[in-house]
Order: structure tokens, then sequence, then C-alpha cells
């Protein structure tokens, strides 16, 4: 697939503080592609240097596989890295005209935007008299007038109520499903997890990891197990190799796979060792799981 992004060791120190310590990762054409942190991990200092708004310490990055400048590759870029600006006494239509001119795109892209984000039928509306979802619905059409190989989102759904945050992740999806990829940064585990088919997580400013959402775990997930013996349920988990760290919580046994095994394989292993299970589930790890196993919090 063509490379949309390649990022490689970027750096930024803010005098002694390091917001970012040599990063790299890379976006392939039609992902839809996460950076996951909590606050201050170097999500939006990542935007901001790859749009060119923040100056980068060292390391590199290039567009489009460097066959553009970065000043010509950014044309093809959509970006909404701020809470959305515009003029509110004016009518959505006449912000967009705005922005097309701004832009240099024919003005008959707006009632496409517009219908594509849900609000064609206030395109007469005044900005000051949407919700913040519409706002950020209007910003995201302002953001996709030029057709952009690339859109890119900051904490997209931040603010929003329920039905908010339920528009604007349907809408990445239907932009995603037409061929545009996007590169989004959230604080949000479930935003990652519902919209996003690849993740980079950020930690401190460190790369923690950077691949597929499903592919995050490094296990087989686990499975809980009970049997009027626990003892001989932790005894027979240390002595076999299948299984890694397990836990005791509530009565249950929770025991981690290092490799695929079926139910039926773990109950007559422990049958044969004289130890009936009266509970055998195996559970793969939410995404929750894996993202504080890879930060050291689980």
């Amino acid at each position: 697939m063509e490379t949309i992004l390649s990022i490689s060791n970027l750096t930024k120190k803010y005098g002694f503080i390091t917001a970012l310590n040599q990063v790299s990762f890379t976006i392939k054409k039609g992902e839809v592609y996460g950076i996951l942190g909590p606050n201050g991990s170097g999500k939006s200092t990542t935007l901001g240097i790859v749009l060119q708004v923040v100056n980068k310490t060292s390391g590199h990055f290039e567009w489009f596989g460097g066959n553009y400048s970065t000043h010509e590759a950014l044309k093809k870029v959509g970006a909404i890295i701020e809470r959305p600006n515009f003029y509110p006494y004016m009518s959505a239509y006449n912000n967009l005209k705005l922005v097309c001119k701004i832009k240099g795109v024919p003005e008959s892209k707006i009632d496409e935007k517009l219908a594509l984000v849900k609000l064609l039928d206030r395109k007469n509306s005044k900005f000051q008299s949407f919700s913040l979802g519409m706002k950020q619905r209007l910003a995201i059409a302002s953001a996709l007038l030029n057709d952009p190989e690339i859109l890119i989102l900051d904490e997209p759904t931040n603010g929003l109520d329920p039905q908010g945050i339920y528009q604007i992740r349907s809408l990445i999806k239907q932009i995603a499903s037409q061929g545009t990829t996007i590169l989004l940064a959230s604080h949000l585990l479930d935003e990652v997890e519902k919209v996003c088919s690849h993740v980079v997580i950020l930690n401190k400013g460190k790369k923690l990891y950077a691949g597929p959402v499903d592919q995050m775990a490094s296990t087989y997930g686990y499975v809980e197990l009970q049997a009027d013996n626990q003892e001989s349920i932790l005894a027979i988990l240390k002595a076999e190799n299948i299984f890694g760290a397990a836990t005791v919580e509530n009565g249950l046994v929770k025991a981690y796979l290092k490799k695929p095994v079926s139910t039926g394989y773990i109950n007559q292993l422990f049958f044969n060792q004289g130890v009936v299970l009266n509970h055998l589930v195996a559970r793969k790890e939410t995404l929750e799981e894996q993202f504080l196993k890879i930060t050291d919090q689980l």
C-alpha cells in the first residue's frame, strides 16, 4: 500500500522537558490511524509537527513517500487541530465560501460536503445557532472541501454529548469507507477501538506500541477457572508452560495463555491431575486491559 505519512525518530524538547522522544510510525493509504495516550503524552505535539505548526527538535517525517515538498503535500491534507472557529453571525454556507476562497476550491463543493456531514438543511443557519456537535461536523466539512487524501483530527469528540459522539464516529467511519485515510488523536480507548484500524500508543512522549488495533495484545487471552481446591489450580498453572501470569479475584482464578489452546484441552489437563473444574471460561482481553498492560499499569 502507498505510504501517506512516515515518521522517524521524531523528538521535541521544550527546555528540559521532552514532549516527544524518538517516535516512529508509518501510516498507509486507507488506514484509520489513532494516536492514543493520556493528556500530555505527545499526541498534539506529533500532529503539530507534521502540520508544521510546531518545530521539531530532531528526527524526520515525510508525506506521500517524499514525492512532494511539505508545503505542497499539506495541500493534500485536511486538518482540525483546534476548536471549530468560524464567524458566528455568518451562515454555515457563507463560512465555507470563505474557506473555498482561501483554499482555491470551487464553491460547488460546499453543498456536497454539507450533505456528507448532514448539515445541508442548516446551510443558511448562523454558526452561533449550532450545537457543539454541529460545529464539529461543519469543521469536518471545511477540512474536506479540498478532497484531501488524509484527514487529521485532534480529539474529535472532546466535549460532545453521547449523540454528538455517535454522529462524529459514524461520520469518521463513512469518510474512511470512501477511501480517505484518517489520523486522529484521542485519549479515549473506546474511540480507538470503535473507529481505528491501527494505533500508536504514546505515554510521556515515548512510543509503547504501533500497529493494528487487533494485534495489541501479546497474549492469547485468558481463562477463568474455579474448583473446590484453589491451591491445586494455582500449583498446576505454575507447573504448565502454556500459562502465564495468574491472579485470584472473587474466588475465580484468572490465568493468561501463552499459546492458543481449547477449553477442552485445559479441562482434560486438570482432570488428569485430579482437579475437577466447576467453572472454565475462555475470554479475550479488552482493549482497556491490553492498554493498561502495555503502559505497565495492570
